[in-house]
């Protein structure tokens, strides 16, 4: 799988802006093909491939609280993840990408897992993503990613229409 396999995710983020009368943004466009392609290297299997888009300083907070820093620290992490586990599969959908300054933005997305010969996600697993970028010598990076449990006690309704709608991209994700 590449980070084209999440062509799904930049259509889904122009189709959900274009609904709100807004064409994205070059960069924030830029800033979703970041964080597809840090999701194509989790669902690759490829430490290398995941901690490529961080900056040299970039860190890591994990489903579980784990925590890496710098771009050699979150594959020496993820490494071993990989090499012990094999982990399911990431369907996501972008929510928002705000600019907030030229050079530094924020992602936050839903996520939904999909374990190996499975066709459908695990609501346990849910989660929201926070992705931080920064744009350095005219690329962008990412500054810190983190992955919290999206488990909605509060708000039971919340957490399954997020199910239901990671669940409807699970075949163009090419997940079911």
């Amino acid at each position: 799988m590449s980070a084209s396999s999440f062509d799904y995710v930049l259509q889904q983020y122009a189709e959900s802006r274009a609904a709100h009368d807004r064409t994205p943004r070059p960069d924030e466009l830029e800033i979703v093909r970041l964080y597809a392609a840090m999701l194509a290297g989790w669902n690759d299997r490829s430490a290398e491939a995941m901690a490529a888009p961080f900056a040299e300083d970039g860190e890591l907070i994990g489903f579980d609280g784990s925590e890496a820093s710098g771009r050699a620290g979150i594959l020496a992490h993820l490494a071993p993840i990989f090499a012990h586990h094999k982990t399911p599969r990431y369907c996501v959908i972008v929510a928002s990408v705000k600019l907030i300054a030229p050079d530094a933005a924020v992602l936050r997305a839903y996520s939904g897992l999909v374990a190996d010969g499975a066709a459908d996600i695990d609501p346990k697993l849910n989660a929201q993503h926070a992705l931080t970028a920064a744009k350095r010598e005219g690329r962008w990076e990412i500054a810190l990613f983190q992955n919290t449990p999206a488990q909605f006690h509060m708000e039971p309704e919340r957490g399954a229409e997020i199910t239901a709608a990671l669940r409807a991209l699970l075949p163009i994700a090419g997940l079911r």
